[in-house]
């Protein structure tokens, strides 16, 4: 049975992070999202793919090729337009004879969802759906249930209106007749899966499980979801990697290939340092993504943070971390743990002051001794005072 992986979306609340990169390739413990949905696709027994790519396509389709290195044959489908999932899904068709799996690429999941998706689907002949628990449905797509069929599926509810806990998980068992469920589903702007499934009414069969399962939507999903992932395996270190034997690195750290830490430097739990990336001496990091060719120089603390690849962070800049108000699309998000974001490119001076859940976007300049908040958008330039 083949898998199609819908890898053609931007992820806009992503951004500065997503202005060069799709979300899928966005890292987790020095992976990108996708390699971990394509892994769990594997270990389920998969070994033929179909990724649906479109916005920045040329980033997966390098880093996959034609899947040899995983020791699976992957094809790729394009979406020239990003209009939904349904949409995107409609594009694998070609490449699709008989029963299949559709997983998202940006959720990770376990092995044994798409296993138990795939038996139901061969017992049953059925479509169906993954479905888990979630303490706040109201952020999915909420999933009614009666007995063994899916009685209804809402997108993104009114938390008020909620009756119940359970959620899409991503995972679909489906057959060719999709594509033409799809074809005659009428839908204004985007076409999302779940509204083609809607059509399948008391057909629509639900599996539930109660073990992994990962979204990354906001930035901070980012820090949660890679430590999340640390936490499940073993510390990594590259042969390559040069740390300082006066240095600390804990164990739940990722440590990429050339990586350079200097004297004094303490890597924390839950961090990732890309290729290339060079610590200063007595720098600390907690809970940081640091992407690709970034430097932290010295005395920096770090907590709490996305670098963006070949970003330098000043010595003796402060980013604080901690819980903070997060205002994304008009909504407020109270509590979450981002300390900010620093984009591609950008540098930011010595002894800069940045304050949580500041976002701070790609090719930008801040100057030493400035403090910072917010969202400071692409090549700004910011001075002190």
């Amino acid at each position: 049975m083949k898998a199609v992986v819908l890898a053609a979306g931007e992820g806009m609340r992503l951004r500065p992070l997503t202005r060069t990169r799709p979300k899928p390739m966005l890292p987790i413990g020095n992976q990108p999202l996708l390699e971990h949905v394509l892994e769990a696709g594997r270990e389920a027994g998969i070994d033929e793919f179909v990724f649906v790519v479109g916005y920045k396509r040329e980033r997966i389709q390098s880093h996959f090729g034609d899947g040899d290195d995983w020791d699976v044959d992957i094809e790729y489908a394009v979406q020239e337009t990003q209009l939904g999932t349904g949409h995107a899904l409609l594009q694998a068709e070609p490449y699709i004879n008989g029963s299949f799996i559709a997983l998202n690429g940006d959720r990770i999941v376990e092995p044994s969802a798409i296993s138990a998706v795939m038996r139901e689907r061969r017992e049953t002949g059925s479509p169906v759906m993954a479905v888990t628990r979630h303490r706040n449905p109201e952020n999915y797509g909420v999933v009614e249930l009666d007995g063994q069929r899916v009685r209804s599926i809402e997108e993104k509810p009114p938390a008020h209106t909620v009756k119940t806990d359970y959620i899409n998980a991503g995972v679909y068992g489906l057959g060719a007749s999709t594509f033409d469920e799809i074809r005659e589903t009428d839908a204004d702007g985007e076409l999302a899966i779940t509204t083609v499934l809607q059509a399948y009414r008391d057909a629509l069969r639900p599996v539930r499980f109660d073990g992994l399962w990962l979204d990354v939507s906001y930035h901070w999903d980012i820090l949660a979801v890679n430590s999340r992932m640390l936490d499940r395996t073993e510390s990594s270190r590259a042969e390559t990697a040069s740390i300082h034997e006066r240095a600390t690195v804990v164990d739940g750290a990722a440590i990429a290939a050339d990586v350079r830490i200097r004297p004094g430097a303490t890597v924390l739990p839950g961090t990732s340092l890309g290729e290339n990336v060079e610590i200063g001496s007595n720098a600390v990091l907690s809970n940081c993504v640091v992407l690709a060719d970034a430097t932290v120089d010295d005395g920096a603390v770090v907590r709490d943070c996305v670098v963006g690849e070949n970003a330098t962070v000043g010595a003796n800049t402060t980013i604080e971390g901690g819980d903070t108000d997060v205002v994304v699309d008009g909504s407020v998000h109270s509590d979450v743990r981002l300390g900010g974001v620093v984009g591609d490119n950008t540098a930011l001076g010595g002894n800069v002051t940045v304050s949580p859940g500041t976002v701070i976007g790609n090719d930008a300049t801040v100057e030493s001794g400035t403090i910072v908040s917010d969202w400071i958008e692409n090549d700004a330039i910011v001075r002190r005072g």
